[in-house]
């Protein structure tokens, strides 16, 4: 892939509004972004999707930044790349960290998609032009505000309503949304927030036909959604579970789950994204595409995979203006009526606006080749 200069950013922007879930409250986003360069001056762009903090996952943004430099990079930049999948192997001597080598892979995967002058979705195998989108809304203090923000959505057009629950904030809040809002699809996320301890109040949810419950219990576990699965009538659906093909392929045989909400950089990139894809697609799971608070290059990123055929149920690719009063990508992602059209354009087909970057950017490094 003739790699000539690889540089890392560190962001910190600011989110129109602040996002609370079962592990807090998060308005100030600190990420990273990779850059990688040929010799003829392409860029391929990636996006760390780990947080300040380690809630989420294990993973934190120092964290991430620390591997790349020490490692990643380093190790990258020794070896003769042919082809993104290359970095599977390249990185496999280094134990976890899925979200440091997401962002490294991904820049790899753009510029090898502008390389050939392709689009990354079609490169990628992506076969759809539109996909549909739901949104994400996190916990409110007040019911009256989720209605009203669930209301603003529905008109919007978004083709799935997820909110977020934490014991205290469960039954009560779904019931009083399902009695506005009794047709809407609707699915809710737990975050790990409860364990089979909770099984009655999970049992109560059936009530309210949901899509599914995201992650209820553990995020290490998929030995207890294998026995709440069968207890519950409510799809289950696994995200911070499932880190790689291996827990996919595990938490299937199981009966853990009836869905799964692939995030490229929980599972280390896009490599791993289609392997599970593929996994998933042979035993009748159907994906969802999830969001991290993305800036515009994450989501475009989101977008491209999402364009694979198992991608059947509405991903969180939600449009830029969101959450940003002005994203780092030209133009920004737009969802019309709930449906995204995938850009055909080579690469993740957005132009990066450098000068956006650099304001937001607190720490810079570049390596040479």
């Amino acid at each position: 892939m003739d790699i000539s200069e690889i540089i890392l950013y560190q962001l910190k922007m600011k989110m129109k509004h602040p996002f609370t879930t079962s592990f807090g409250t998060e308005q100030d986003r600190d990420f990273l972004l990779v850059e990688v360069k040929d010799a003829s001056g392409r860029s391929g762009w990636g996006e760390g999707v780990a947080s300040e903090r380690p809630l989420y996952s294990e993973e934190f943004t120092q964290q991430s930044w620390m591997m790349l430099d020490q490692f990643l990079v380093p190790e990258a930049l020794k070896q003769e790349i042919s082809h993104p999948n290359d970095l599977q192997h390249t990185f496999k001597p280094y134990k976890g960290n899925y979200m440091a080598k997401s962002a490294l892979e991904g820049a790899m995967w753009d510029l090898y998609a502008k390389q050939q002058e392709k689009s990354l979705s079609s490169v990628l195998g992506g076969t759809k032009k539109q996909i549909e989108v739901g949104i994400s809304l996190g916990i409110e203090e007040n019911i009256e505000a989720l209605l009203a923000n669930i209301q603003e959505k529905v008109d919007e057009g978004y083709k799935r309503i997820k909110i977020k629950i934490k014991p205290g904030k469960d039954v009560d809040v779904v019931r009083e949304v399902r009695q506005h809002f009794p047709d809407i699809p609707l699915m809710v996320d737990a975050n790990s927030a409860y364990t089979l301890e909770d099984m009655d109040t999970l049992k109560a949810l059936d009530a309210f036909h949901l899509m599914m419950i995201e992650q209820p219990l553990a995020a290490d576990d998929i030995l207890d959604h294998a026995t709440l699965q069968k207890e519950i009538e409510t799809p289950v659906c696994l995200d911070e579970s499932i880190h790689s093909y291996e827990d996919a392929r595990k938490a299937i045989a199981l009966g853990s789950c009836k869905i799964i909400n692939l995030k490229i950089g929980r599972v280390g990139g896009l490599t791993e994204s289609k392997r599970i894809h593929d996994l998933c697609e042979q035993a009748g799971i159907p994906l969802w595409c999830g969001g991290m608070l993305e800036s515009g290059v994450g989501r475009a990123h989101n977008i491209a995979i999402a364009s694979l055929a198992n991608f059947t149920l509405p991903g969180d690719t939600a449009s830029s203006s969101r959450y940003w009063e002005k994203d780092i990508i030209n133009p920004e992602v737009v969802a019309e009526g709930g449906v995204l059209t995938v850009n055909d354009a080579p690469g993740i087909g957005y132009t990066v606006l450098k000068d956006e970057v650099e304001k937001h950017t607190i720490k810079k490094k570049q390596f040479k080749k």
